[in-house]
């Protein structure tokens, strides 16, 4: 991986997954106790619309350290790209979308603008996974 605004990657998730255990053992080693991390893997941010779609499909792998996930896609760019070019503004179900499917890989945070219908959302989603754990 090559830090800053055009990053490189061999491996999007793996690489950042990597990255995220060495900050988590320097965390450590600090005295910061785990239970005061949460991890981000930073949609958008100089990441290519492939970087950031690998995230989103292969989230799950960030589970792998046992924290908390945050993910913030609401109304990202790689959203109006998908989207043929739509503004900030007209990305309300994309990111209703990605919102479910973060949650449904493992996401317990998650950053959005549209606080109502995202929680509506994700309310399905909790209901339905605690009637599949039953």
């Amino acid at each position: 991986m090559n830090p800053g605004n055009s990053p490189v990657y061999d491996d999007v998730v793996s690489d950042i997954l990597e990255f995220f255990k060495q900050r988590i053992a320097v965390c450590a080693a600090a005295g910061i106790p785990g239970e005061h991390l949460i991890l981000d893997p930073g949609f958008g941010f100089g990441k290519a619309l492939e970087h950031n779609l690998m995230l989103l499909a292969r989230l799950e792998r960030f589970g792998e350290p046992g924290l908390p996930l945050l993910v913030g896609i609401s109304r990202k760019s790689m959203l109006g790209t998908i989207l043929d070019g739509a503004p900030a503004d007209d990305r309300l179900y994309a990111s209703l979308a990605a919102a479910v499917m973060a949650a449904e890989r493992g996401a317990s945070i998650i950053r959005v603008h549209d606080v109502k219908p995202t929680a509506d959302a994700l309310k399905v989603v909790t209901a339905v996974k605690y009637v599949a754990c039953d």
